[in-house]
Protein backbone atom coordinates (compact mmCIF):
# COMPACT_ATOMS: atom_id res chain seq x y z
CA UNK A 1 0.00 0.00 0.00
CA UNK A 2 2.87 2.40 1.06
CA UNK A 3 4.82 1.58 -2.23
CA UNK A 4 1.05 2.48 -4.39
CA UNK A 5 1.24 5.75 -2.47
CA UNK A 6 4.95 6.73 -3.17
CA UNK A 7 4.30 5.91 -6.64
CA UNK A 8 1.48 7.78 -6.91
CA UNK A 9 3.03 11.01 -5.52
CA UNK A 10 6.32 10.19 -7.89
CA UNK A 11 3.87 10.03 -10.74
CA UNK A 12 1.37 13.00 -10.72
CA UNK A 13 0.77 12.61 -14.18
CA UNK A 14 -1.02 9.15 -13.53
CA UNK A 15 -3.39 10.73 -11.53
CA UNK A 16 -4.13 13.09 -14.23
CA UNK A 17 -4.31 10.36 -17.05
CA UNK A 18 -6.69 8.70 -14.89
CA UNK A 19 -8.81 11.56 -14.70
CA UNK A 20 -8.76 12.61 -18.36
CA UNK A 21 -9.43 8.66 -18.76
CA UNK A 22 -12.53 8.49 -16.74
CA UNK A 23 -14.31 11.36 -18.20
CA UNK A 24 -13.98 10.63 -21.81
CA UNK A 25 -15.84 7.05 -20.72
CA UNK A 26 -17.90 8.90 -18.53
CA UNK A 27 -18.93 11.16 -21.53
CA UNK A 28 -19.21 8.29 -24.16
CA UNK A 29 -21.57 6.29 -21.26
CA UNK A 30 -23.89 9.40 -21.26
CA UNK A 31 -23.73 9.68 -24.88
CA UNK A 32 -24.73 6.39 -25.66
CA UNK A 33 -27.65 6.73 -22.68
CA UNK A 34 -28.92 9.46 -24.34
CA UNK A 35 -28.89 7.53 -27.88
CA UNK A 36 -30.93 4.96 -26.26
CA UNK A 37 -33.14 7.16 -24.39
CA UNK A 38 -34.23 9.20 -28.20
CA UNK A 39 -34.59 5.47 -29.72
CA UNK A 40 -36.69 4.37 -26.85
CA UNK A 41 -39.13 7.56 -26.09
CA UNK A 42 -42.37 8.05 -28.29
CA UNK A 43 -41.39 9.22 -31.29
CA UNK A 44 -42.14 12.72 -32.63
CA UNK A 45 -45.09 13.23 -34.54
CA UNK A 46 -43.54 14.72 -37.94
CA UNK A 47 -46.85 15.34 -39.49
CA UNK A 48 -47.90 17.70 -37.09
CA UNK A 49 -44.35 19.20 -35.85
CA UNK A 50 -43.21 19.80 -39.85
CA UNK A 51 -46.21 19.21 -41.85
CA UNK A 52 -48.23 17.37 -44.31
CA UNK A 53 -45.68 16.59 -46.99
CA UNK A 54 -42.53 15.34 -47.26
CA UNK A 55 -40.06 15.76 -50.71
CA UNK A 56 -37.84 12.33 -50.78
CA UNK A 57 -34.93 12.20 -53.42
CA UNK A 58 -34.06 8.49 -54.23
CA UNK A 59 -36.63 6.78 -53.07
CA UNK A 60 -36.84 3.75 -55.38
CA UNK A 61 -33.64 1.31 -53.43
CA UNK A 62 -31.45 1.15 -50.67
CA UNK A 63 -32.02 4.28 -47.78
CA UNK A 64 -34.21 6.41 -49.65
CA UNK A 65 -36.61 3.55 -50.20
CA UNK A 66 -36.64 2.61 -46.68
CA UNK A 67 -37.32 6.27 -45.68
CA UNK A 68 -39.92 6.97 -47.90
CA UNK A 69 -41.69 3.70 -45.72
CA UNK A 70 -41.04 4.66 -43.02
CA UNK A 71 -42.56 8.56 -43.18
CA UNK A 72 -45.42 7.16 -45.03
CA UNK A 73 -45.75 4.82 -41.80
CA UNK A 74 -45.81 7.87 -39.78
CA UNK A 75 -48.56 8.98 -41.56
CA UNK A 76 -46.83 12.11 -43.60
CA UNK A 77 -47.51 11.84 -47.71
CA UNK A 78 -44.64 11.88 -50.10
CA UNK A 79 -43.32 14.20 -53.12
CA UNK A 80 -41.15 11.12 -55.01
CA UNK A 81 -38.00 11.98 -56.52
CA UNK A 82 -36.12 9.85 -59.05
CA UNK A 83 -34.98 9.27 -62.09
CA UNK A 84 -36.59 5.65 -63.47
CA UNK A 85 -39.86 6.27 -64.22
CA UNK A 86 -41.51 2.51 -63.64
CA UNK A 87 -39.18 2.12 -60.40
CA UNK A 88 -40.84 5.34 -59.06
CA UNK A 89 -44.32 3.85 -60.12
CA UNK A 90 -44.27 0.88 -58.13
CA UNK A 91 -42.86 2.53 -54.60
CA UNK A 92 -45.92 5.25 -55.03
CA UNK A 93 -47.97 2.09 -55.52
CA UNK A 94 -46.99 0.11 -52.86
CA UNK A 95 -46.98 3.10 -50.19
CA UNK A 96 -50.55 3.75 -51.92
CA UNK A 97 -51.60 0.14 -51.20
CA UNK A 98 -49.98 -0.16 -47.67
CA UNK A 99 -50.74 3.64 -46.12
CA UNK A 100 -53.56 5.94 -46.06
CA UNK A 101 -51.24 9.00 -47.20
CA UNK A 102 -50.99 10.63 -51.10
CA UNK A 103 -47.82 10.02 -53.15
CA UNK A 104 -47.05 12.26 -55.79
CA UNK A 105 -43.76 11.05 -58.49
CA UNK A 106 -41.74 13.64 -60.40
CA UNK A 107 -39.25 12.37 -63.02
CA UNK A 108 -35.55 14.02 -62.39
CA UNK A 109 -31.98 12.97 -63.55
CA UNK A 110 -30.50 14.83 -60.75
CA UNK A 111 -27.06 14.42 -62.90
CA UNK A 112 -28.08 16.83 -65.63
CA UNK A 113 -29.39 19.62 -63.12
CA UNK A 114 -27.98 23.31 -64.31
CA UNK A 115 -28.83 21.51 -68.11
CA UNK A 116 -32.17 22.67 -70.59
CA UNK A 117 -33.49 18.93 -69.18
CA UNK A 118 -32.56 19.47 -65.75
CA UNK A 119 -34.24 23.24 -66.00
CA UNK A 120 -37.40 21.21 -67.10
CA UNK A 121 -37.32 18.86 -64.06
CA UNK A 122 -36.74 21.45 -61.88
CA UNK A 123 -39.73 23.47 -63.08
CA UNK A 124 -41.82 20.25 -62.59
CA UNK A 125 -40.86 19.56 -58.87
CA UNK A 126 -41.61 23.43 -58.09
CA UNK A 127 -44.99 22.68 -59.54
CA UNK A 128 -45.36 19.36 -57.68
CA UNK A 129 -44.84 21.28 -54.35
CA UNK A 130 -46.36 24.19 -55.01
CA UNK A 131 -49.24 24.74 -52.72
CA UNK A 132 -48.36 21.97 -50.60
CA UNK A 133 -47.88 21.71 -46.96
CA UNK A 134 -44.20 20.56 -47.31
CA UNK A 135 -42.38 19.79 -44.26
CA UNK A 136 -40.02 18.34 -44.66
CA UNK A 137 -37.15 17.26 -47.84
CA UNK A 138 -34.84 14.32 -47.79
CA UNK A 139 -32.11 14.71 -49.78
CA UNK A 140 -31.02 10.96 -50.61
CA UNK A 141 -29.87 10.72 -53.60
CA UNK A 142 -26.43 10.01 -54.20
CA UNK A 143 -23.83 8.62 -56.77
CA UNK A 144 -20.52 6.45 -55.52
CA UNK A 145 -19.93 5.40 -59.01
CA UNK A 146 -17.78 4.72 -60.10
CA UNK A 147 -17.08 2.32 -56.87
CA UNK A 148 -13.31 1.50 -55.46
CA UNK A 149 -11.18 3.24 -58.20
CA UNK A 150 -7.91 5.06 -58.80
CA UNK A 151 -8.69 8.66 -59.42
CA UNK A 152 -7.05 8.57 -62.59
CA UNK A 153 -9.02 5.20 -63.60
CA UNK A 154 -12.36 6.78 -64.81
CA UNK A 155 -13.16 9.46 -67.29
CA UNK A 156 -13.85 13.16 -65.85
CA UNK A 157 -17.56 12.76 -66.39
CA UNK A 158 -17.83 10.22 -64.70
CA UNK A 159 -16.71 11.97 -62.09
CA UNK A 160 -18.31 15.11 -62.54
CA UNK A 161 -21.90 12.93 -62.74
CA UNK A 162 -20.85 12.43 -59.50
CA UNK A 163 -20.52 16.27 -58.29
CA UNK A 164 -23.95 17.35 -59.71
CA UNK A 165 -26.20 14.73 -58.21
CA UNK A 166 -24.10 14.71 -54.46
CA UNK A 167 -23.60 18.59 -54.50
CA UNK A 168 -25.15 20.67 -57.22
CA UNK A 169 -28.67 18.87 -57.28
CA UNK A 170 -28.80 18.52 -53.52
CA UNK A 171 -28.21 22.28 -52.87
CA UNK A 172 -30.42 23.42 -55.67
CA UNK A 173 -33.54 20.57 -54.80
CA UNK A 174 -32.83 22.60 -51.16
CA UNK A 175 -33.08 25.86 -52.52
CA UNK A 176 -36.28 24.91 -54.13
CA UNK A 177 -38.15 23.89 -51.19
CA UNK A 178 -36.97 26.36 -48.43
CA UNK A 179 -38.99 29.29 -49.65
CA UNK A 180 -42.49 27.65 -49.11
CA UNK A 181 -40.99 26.21 -45.07
CA UNK A 182 -39.86 30.11 -44.42
CA UNK A 183 -42.98 30.81 -45.86
CA UNK A 184 -44.85 28.61 -43.07
CA UNK A 185 -42.19 29.16 -40.26
CA UNK A 186 -41.62 25.84 -39.72
CA UNK A 187 -40.11 22.47 -41.57
CA UNK A 188 -37.11 20.48 -42.05
CA UNK A 189 -34.19 19.16 -44.17
CA UNK A 190 -32.65 16.56 -43.96
CA UNK A 191 -29.38 15.31 -46.28
CA UNK A 192 -27.87 11.95 -46.10
CA UNK A 193 -24.07 12.39 -45.91
CA UNK A 194 -21.46 9.48 -45.08
CA UNK A 195 -19.88 8.69 -41.78
CA UNK A 196 -16.80 8.19 -44.75
CA UNK A 197 -16.15 11.69 -44.36
CA UNK A 198 -16.75 12.38 -40.42
CA UNK A 199 -15.71 9.36 -39.08
CA UNK A 200 -12.24 7.90 -40.67
CA UNK A 201 -9.93 10.43 -41.61
CA UNK A 202 -9.68 9.56 -45.27
CA UNK A 203 -11.74 7.11 -47.77
CA UNK A 204 -9.41 6.39 -50.46
CA UNK A 205 -10.17 5.08 -53.98
CA UNK A 206 -13.25 7.01 -53.10
CA UNK A 207 -12.10 9.94 -53.13
CA UNK A 208 -14.23 12.24 -55.04
CA UNK A 209 -17.35 10.41 -53.22
CA UNK A 210 -16.08 11.18 -49.65
CA UNK A 211 -15.15 14.81 -50.85
CA UNK A 212 -18.82 15.36 -52.03
CA UNK A 213 -19.94 14.27 -48.73
CA UNK A 214 -18.11 16.66 -47.14
CA UNK A 215 -19.57 18.98 -48.59
CA UNK A 216 -23.24 17.98 -47.27
CA UNK A 217 -21.92 17.85 -44.07
CA UNK A 218 -20.76 21.97 -44.08
CA UNK A 219 -23.86 22.86 -45.90
CA UNK A 220 -26.12 21.22 -43.57
CA UNK A 221 -24.15 22.74 -40.46
CA UNK A 222 -24.02 26.09 -42.29
CA UNK A 223 -28.21 25.98 -42.72
CA UNK A 224 -28.60 24.81 -39.34
CA UNK A 225 -27.22 28.20 -38.17
CA UNK A 226 -29.04 30.18 -40.84
CA UNK A 227 -32.43 28.90 -40.71
CA UNK A 228 -33.07 27.35 -36.83
CA UNK A 229 -34.37 30.94 -36.15
CA UNK A 230 -37.24 30.56 -38.72
CA UNK A 231 -38.13 27.12 -37.39
CA UNK A 232 -36.67 25.18 -39.55
CA UNK A 233 -34.24 21.98 -38.45
CA UNK A 234 -31.68 21.30 -41.07
CA UNK A 235 -29.76 18.15 -40.33
CA UNK A 236 -26.91 16.23 -41.96
CA UNK A 237 -27.10 12.55 -41.01
CA UNK A 238 -23.79 10.29 -41.63
CA UNK A 239 -24.17 7.08 -41.75
CA UNK A 240 -21.48 4.61 -42.06
CA UNK A 241 -22.25 0.83 -44.31
CA UNK A 242 -25.94 -0.19 -44.44
CA UNK A 243 -27.15 -3.29 -46.25
CA UNK A 244 -27.41 -1.91 -49.86
CA UNK A 245 -27.16 -3.61 -53.37
CA UNK A 246 -23.94 -1.96 -53.75
CA UNK A 247 -22.46 -2.72 -50.06
CA UNK A 248 -23.53 -6.06 -50.58
CA UNK A 249 -21.64 -6.65 -53.87
CA UNK A 250 -18.80 -5.44 -52.09
CA UNK A 251 -18.92 -7.95 -49.40
CA UNK A 252 -16.49 -11.15 -49.56
CA UNK A 253 -17.92 -13.61 -52.06
CA UNK A 254 -21.29 -11.57 -51.76
CA UNK A 255 -22.15 -13.09 -48.48
CA UNK A 256 -22.94 -11.53 -45.35
CA UNK A 257 -20.87 -13.30 -42.23
CA UNK A 258 -22.33 -12.48 -38.61
CA UNK A 259 -19.63 -9.98 -38.34
CA UNK A 260 -21.05 -7.88 -41.19
CA UNK A 261 -24.54 -8.71 -39.81
CA UNK A 262 -23.63 -6.63 -36.41
CA UNK A 263 -21.45 -4.18 -37.87
CA UNK A 264 -23.94 -2.79 -40.90
CA UNK A 265 -27.42 -2.33 -40.17
CA UNK A 266 -30.18 -3.32 -42.79
CA UNK A 267 -31.79 0.00 -44.68
CA UNK A 268 -35.10 -0.41 -42.89
CA UNK A 269 -33.28 -0.50 -39.38
CA UNK A 270 -31.42 2.49 -40.86
CA UNK A 271 -34.27 4.33 -41.22
CA UNK A 272 -36.40 3.77 -38.30
CA UNK A 273 -33.69 5.22 -36.37
CA UNK A 274 -33.35 8.24 -38.87
CA UNK A 275 -36.53 9.38 -38.78
CA UNK A 276 -36.54 9.02 -34.59
CA UNK A 277 -33.43 11.55 -35.13
CA UNK A 278 -34.96 14.08 -37.45
CA UNK A 279 -34.43 17.72 -35.63
CA UNK A 280 -32.14 16.71 -33.37
CA UNK A 281 -28.94 19.00 -34.08
CA UNK A 282 -27.10 19.54 -37.44
CA UNK A 283 -25.52 16.23 -37.43
CA UNK A 284 -25.87 12.89 -36.65
CA UNK A 285 -24.80 9.28 -36.64
CA UNK A 286 -28.48 7.50 -36.33
CA UNK A 287 -28.05 3.81 -35.70
CA UNK A 288 -26.44 3.28 -32.24
CA UNK A 289 -23.86 0.27 -33.59
CA UNK A 290 -22.25 2.67 -35.96
CA UNK A 291 -22.13 5.31 -33.13
CA UNK A 292 -19.89 2.62 -31.25
CA UNK A 293 -17.36 2.71 -34.55
CA UNK A 294 -17.52 5.76 -34.59
CA UNK A 295 -15.98 6.16 -31.20
CA UNK A 296 -13.69 3.17 -31.44
CA UNK A 297 -12.12 5.15 -34.74
CA UNK A 298 -11.52 8.45 -32.42
CA UNK A 299 -8.91 6.81 -30.52
CA UNK A 300 -7.22 4.30 -33.34
CA UNK A 301 -4.12 6.24 -34.48
CA UNK A 302 -4.91 7.72 -38.21
CA UNK A 303 -2.26 5.82 -39.79
CA UNK A 304 -3.70 2.82 -39.15
CA UNK A 305 -7.41 3.64 -40.06
CA UNK A 306 -5.71 4.61 -43.36
CA UNK A 307 -3.72 1.22 -43.76
CA UNK A 308 -6.89 -0.76 -43.22
CA UNK A 309 -9.18 1.32 -45.48
CA UNK A 310 -6.86 1.62 -47.97
CA UNK A 311 -6.75 -2.31 -47.87
CA UNK A 312 -10.06 -3.13 -47.58
CA UNK A 313 -10.87 -0.75 -50.35
CA UNK A 314 -8.36 -2.55 -52.81
CA UNK A 315 -10.21 -5.81 -52.06
CA UNK A 316 -13.01 -3.86 -52.94
CA UNK A 317 -11.34 -3.05 -56.58
CA UNK A 318 -10.58 -6.16 -56.82
CA UNK A 319 -14.23 -7.36 -56.63
CA UNK A 320 -15.45 -4.55 -58.74
CA UNK A 321 -13.42 -5.05 -61.23
CA UNK A 322 -14.10 -8.85 -61.47
CA UNK A 323 -17.56 -8.10 -61.74
CA UNK A 324 -16.85 -5.61 -64.65
CA UNK A 325 -15.46 -8.25 -66.36
CA UNK A 326 -16.86 -9.24 -70.08
CA UNK A 327 -18.54 -12.55 -68.18
CA UNK A 328 -20.30 -10.50 -65.56
CA UNK A 329 -23.96 -9.56 -66.43
CA UNK A 330 -24.20 -5.64 -67.05
CA UNK A 331 -26.54 -4.69 -63.86
CA UNK A 332 -23.55 -6.10 -61.66
CA UNK A 333 -22.06 -2.71 -61.26
CA UNK A 334 -21.82 -1.18 -57.73
CA UNK A 335 -23.18 2.06 -57.07
CA UNK A 336 -25.94 4.22 -58.54
CA UNK A 337 -28.54 7.06 -58.48
CA UNK A 338 -31.76 5.56 -57.54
Amino acid sequence: MMCGDALLRQEPWFISLATVGALYSAAVVLRILSHLALLLRRPTDLRRRYGAWAVVTGPTSGIGESLALELARRGLNLVLVGRDPAKLQDISETISRTRAVQTKTVVFDLSLVATPQGEEAMRRLQEAVEGLDVGLLVNNAGVAKPCAVYLHEMDVEAWMRMVRVNLWALTEVTAAVLPGMVQRGRGAVVNIGSGSSEAIPSFPLYSVYAASKRYVAQFSRSLYVEYRSKGIDVQCQVPLFVETKMTWRAGKHGKRGPLSRLVMPTSDAYARAAACWIGHGPLCMPNLVHRLQWYLCRVAPDRLLDALRLRENLRQRAVFQRLRSPRAPPHANGGKQS
